[in-house]
């Protein structure tokens, strides 16, 4: 994720901070001193918010373990004003074993509670009302935040952990994709309520709360044209949907040889080769017009090319090269074939959405 970088890596996942979580410690530190409570207050609060999300990363590393134990990795966590991301490769399509995983994160917080109140005798009461931002008790504070985590992540408002449980039970009773339709269509219904209450019905108008409510309806949005992409990529490989008819650059070439193909046909972007028939990188479109401009048309076009770390084969399922292609960098993945390395087709967007809808075409002529 853009403006984020690293605090420390666990178990093989990167703890990212973006850079607007700064600002919230700066809000709440401002908050409190301007109060009249003093720097003393303002460290209080400071310390207090660093431990809620201390907790926060408990509670996503709590899903990051889970899917872990089936197989699932999990790249990174990354922390914002509105709490923790953790970007899984993908969910199980196992409706228990997403069950699992969506609920360890909650269970994580249960966890947390119960040991501050069984360890140090601690009790809180919550409602809606309660100031995480006053000073002293500590630990009823954070007693009480980690129920608040509970209640909060368990609201079956999908992609959060209660939609996800939702839509995991869901899946044992009908199909994957109806079932995820169903419970992004209650997120976005949920969040479309909190935002008319907010406006209509005196409920106080909170902007953090506005902002989650903004997040779970495109997210939940998101989710379901995902998985709807991924029904629609089932039982494909890379080879059916790849470019194979494409024009390449050996490692030698200027841009002037990138322009002469560029204008000689439809494609935009082209693989640049090494010697032994291997992929270097990529030039594209906009990099061989940018690069033309300022360098002129005998500039090599190894020194503006794309290096394009991620490649796929022609035997791998078309909805994993699907998430290698949306996180890249480059227009189009390269196609190796696993036996000699040669480059053997490119992977686009455009060849993809072409591949499905031929496959709509043939299927409605069967049906």
């Amino acid at each position: 994720m853009k403006w984020s970088f690293r605090l420390f890596t666990f178990a093989g996942t990167q703890v990212r901070v973006h850079i607007t979580f700064f600002l919230l410690l700066l809000f709440v530190a401002s908050q409190s001193f301007l109060s009249g409570q003093g720097v003393s207050a303002a460290l209080e609060s400071t310390l207090f918010i660093i431990t809620m999300f201390a907790c926060v990363v408990l509670h996503e590393f709590g899903h990051v373990l889970a899917a872990r134990g089936y197989g699932i990795q999990t790249p990174d966590i990354t922390l914002l004003p509105i709490g923790g991301v953790a970007r899984l490769e993908r969910m199980p399509r196992k409706p228990s074993q997403e069950f699992v995983v969506a609920i360890s994160g909650p269970m994580v917080n249960v966890i947390i509670a119960a040991a501050i109140w069984l360890g140090l005798g601690v009790t809180t009461r919550v409602h809606p009302g309660f100031d995480f931002l006053q000073s002293g008790h500590f630990f009823q504070k954070l007693m009480a935040w980690n129920i608040i985590m509970v209640v909060f992540n368990m609201i079956p408002a999908f992609p959060m952990d209660g939609g996800r449980v939702l839509r995991a039970v869901l899946a044992m009773f009908m199909e994957y994709s109806a079932a995820t339709r169903w419970a992004a269509s209650l997120g976005q219904g949920i969040s479309i309520l909190v935002v008319i209450a907010m406006l209509v019905n005196g409920v106080p108008f909170h902007p953090m709360l506005l902002l989650i409510a903004f997040f779970i309806f495109m997210a939940a949005g998101q989710e379901a044209a995902m998985v709807t992409q991924q029904e629609a990529t089932r039982n494909l490989r890379v080879r059916d949907a790849m470019l194979t008819d494409f024009r390449s650059l050996p490692p030698d070439a200027k841009l002037r040889d990138g322009v002469e193909l560029l204008l000689a046909g439809a494609q935009q972007d082209f693989p640049v080769l090494d010697t032994h028939g291997g992929m270097q990188g990529m030039l594209t479109r906009n990099d061989l017009i940018s690069a033309l401009a300022e360098n002129g048309p005998e500039h090599a076009v190894v020194e503006v090319m794309r290096r394009c770390p991620e490649s796929t084969q022609p035997a791998i399922e078309l909805t994993r090269a699907i998430e290698s292609l949306n996180s890249s960098d480059c227009p189009a993945i390269p196609v190796i074939d696993p036996l000699n390395g040669e480059l053997v087709g490119l992977l686009t967007a455009e060849n993809i959405g072409e591949t499905l809808m031929v496959r709509e075409a043939l299927m409605k002529l069967r049906s």
